[in-house]
């Protein structure tokens, strides 16, 4: 794939992942800072299923933090693929950067879009998961807490 095509479908998917990876993000850091201060007042600390589903809470975010940090990094590097005239040109920059920056060895062949697209779905897949985990297993703590 080359021309506009190209860099307009790259460039809508990297904007895509950055919203992706924020608004996961903001909600796991305002629900980690109010679901406690909730619980506390609601006695969750004192109910063992309610502390241990808290910890499952914190250990979540973590998790969908991490995802989303990772995922802006994919977005970032969409972006960079994305100010290529061409699908080759722009994935053998980004294999070229990631080589240097010693995250991942130099490929013998440039991976098409499709797969790196693919990839970074599955990324996403996981965070939602991870998200998933930290609704239940707040929503968990809420109704284990003593009322």
């Amino acid at each position: 794939m080359t021309g506009n095509a190209y860099q307009d479908r790259t460039d809508r998917f990297a904007r895509m992942l950055m919203q992706q990876a924020a608004w996961p993000a903001a909600l796991v850091v305002v629900a980690n800072i109010l679901g406690p201060l909730a619980a506390s007042a609601r006695g969750a600390f004192e109910s063992l299923p309610a502390a241990v589903a808290l910890s499952i809470t914190a250990a979540s975010a973590v998790a969908v933090l991490a995802l989303s940090a990772l995922l802006a990094f994919d977005a970032l590097l969409f972006r960079l693929m994305a100010s290529y005239d061409d699908e080759a040109s722009g994935g053998a920059a980004v294999d070229d950067m990631l080589a240097r920056m010693r995250l991942k060895p130099a490929p013998s062949t440039t991976r098409l879009l499709e797969d790196r697209m693919a990839g970074t779905s599955r990324l996403l897949f996981k965070q939602r998961a991870a998200l998933a985990l930290f609704a239940a297993a707040l929503l968990a703590a809420g109704f284990w807490a003593p009322r």
